[in-house]
């Protein structure tokens, strides 16, 4: 059986701590975030990845990889958010829900509080979809009791009998993948998980050979109750095929705000797959369905370059030189400028209206009586909607994927060894395979799928919106390093501008040349 991993790494390079500890190779900044919360760390000589000084993200990541020729692997994170130090496996159910056992043990079942903010939990609908299945647990053992703080569906894994579904050719792959991913009701919110073959390279015997690598493009739809959360989530995974088909221990890498705290209890790290989707509070899956291409490779390289260049990212995320931002940093726009900065080519899909934003800016101010929630509506315009949306990150990313893996079929690479991820990914791609994971059932209403353009957004909204108010997290000063770089200004700080000097000095102006205009002709 292979050793359990997190991601590409051996559970073994770990040790289980949280985030009071004290002699761990550990940003500062990241270890505030984490207080009481479980983590793994990386054991005393296992190389950690680092960061620039002084330098924006891309920057870093792009010297970063042109300094990679002939170098050891990329370092290890600097933290794995595990969320609980134990793991029990293979485990059932009782009907009654009071204890769980496998083949080893019996333990009274207990969950994890339910946080103050978060507004639905586990209820008897939940009690009964996992008592359907073996479950995998996350949790705190203590004697004959476990407090469960992930629950994960052992049956939600790789197939090496999936069916082949073939997109529609007659449309672009974007749209296609598109149309899959709209092709249940609500997004699959409430259909049974499902594992399809798009793509195989001719010739190769199992494509899902027990240690191949995987990388993984995620997308996380629409709540059902928090009409903030229509756009849905995006993230990007690194793994490796278990002989099972398990995929739980992969890495996800997930960014959220640092600067709010989060309903659900979210921290932005890297997490693996079972507790991003599972956790009781904050798994993606108690609260909307999740979608997702894995391209099966048959080397590491390039997720393992990838895991690497978002281990240096969340360095510059924790302390604050990569600041979120919902319409111009968000969790999709910082996974495809990884992407980009590191050599793969995604396409730029455009911005919903450039025109609309700038000509509509003081209309946007009159409407919301508020020139910062202006600001906002003219970034979502403005934006690139690769960066800004989660579903056309997914599109666009996995129609990319497509291309590579039909194009090197085509015409096989020669000459040197790929160096950029794009290169990589093309060269080493042997199967590409799309999952439906359903929403897990709970007193949460069920979700759909993310929205794709600004307008349908707009058009989903209420005439009351459902909001959940968060407080706010401040960051300390005492931990801001000395180098850090201002944040990058977005466009609406210049409209704003522009149409403030505009308002108060352009078209008084305007109005007074006018008036003495006027006053001449009727003096002649």
């Amino acid at each position: 059986m292979t050793a359990p991993l997190f991601g590409l790494y051996p559970q073994s390079d770990f040790r289980v701590t949280d985030g009071h500890c004290r002699d761990c190779p550990t940003l500062r900044q990241a270890l505030w975030y984490f207080g009481a919360e479980t983590i793994a760390v990386p054991k005393p000589g296992i190389p950690v990845a680092a960061f620039t000084r002084g330098v924006d993200v891309g920057t870093d990541l792009r010297t970063w990889l042109a300094s990679r020729v002939g170098s050891p692997p990329p370092g290890y994170p600097q933290l794995i958010w595990i969320a609980a130090p134990q793991v029990f496996g293979g485990a059932r159910l009782a009907a009654d829900t009071t204890f769980v056992e496998n083949a080893e043990a019996r333990l009274r079942f207990e969950l994890t509080p339910k946080m103050a903010l978060n507004r639905s939990y586990f209820d008897a609908s939940s009690a009964r979809f996992f008592r359907e299945r073996s479950i995998k647990i996350r949790g705190a053992i203590d004697g004959e009791r476990i407090v469960a703080r992930t629950l994960w569906p052992e049956d939600f894994r790789l197939d090496r009998a999936a069916p082949a579904s073939r997109l529609d050719s007659n449309v672009p792959a974007s749209l296609a993948l598109r149309a899959l991913v709209r092709s249940d009701p609500r997004g699959g919110a409430r259909s049974p998980f499902g594992v399809w073959m798009l793509w195989r390279r001719d010739g190769v015997a199992d494509p899902l050979a027990a240690g191949s690598a995987a990388l993984g493009i995620m997308l996380n739809g629409a709540q059902g109750d928090d009409d903030e959360a229509h756009g849905g989530h995006f993230a990007l995974v690194t793994g490796s095929v278990q002989e099972n088909g398990a995929i739980g221990d992969w890495l996800t890498n997930n960014f959220y705000s640092l600067d709010t705290v989060s309903e659900k209890g979210i921290i932005a790290a890297p997490v693996p797959l079972d507790n991003y989707l599972g956790d009781l509070n904050s798994g993606q899956n108690w609260y909307r369905p999740t979608h997702m291409l894995v391209a099966v490779l048959r080397d590491a390289r390039a997720p393992s370059l990838l895991q690497g260049a978002f281990n240096r990212v969340y360095n510059q995320f924790w302390r604050h030189q990569l600041v979120y931002r919902h319409a111009t940093m968000n969790c999709a726009s910082i996974s495809v400028d990884v992407l980009r900065w590191i050599g793969w080519d995604i396409p730029v899909r455009g911005s919903a209206g450039r025109l609309a934003a700038v000509l509509g800016f003081p209309w946007f101010v009159v409407k919301e009586r508020s020139i910062a929630k202006a600001c906002t509506a003219f970034d979502y315009l403005w934006e690139d909607q690769t960066r800004l949306l989660p579903a056309a990150a997914f599109e666009e990313i996995g129609a990319s994927l497509l291309g590579l893996a039909m194009a090197a079929t085509a015409a096989p690479a020669q000459g040197p060894p790929a160096a950029t991820l794009g290169q990589m990914v093309a060269e080493d791609v042997d199967a590409i395979l799309f999952l439906r994971l359903p929403q897990f059932p709970s007193s949460r209403a069920f979700g759909d799928s993310a929205v794709v353009t600004p307008r349908e957004f707009r058009a989903r909204l209420p005439k009351v919106p459902q909001v959940v108010p968060v407080p706010d997290r401040s960051f300390p000063d005492a931990l801001r390093d000395g180098d850090l770089l201002p944040p990058r200004r977005p466009p609406s700080s210049y409209a704003a501008a522009i149409w403030g000097t505009l308002l108060v000095v352009g078209i008084p102006i305007w109005l007074y040349r006018l008036w003495k205009r006027r006053r001449a002709r009727s003096a002649s």
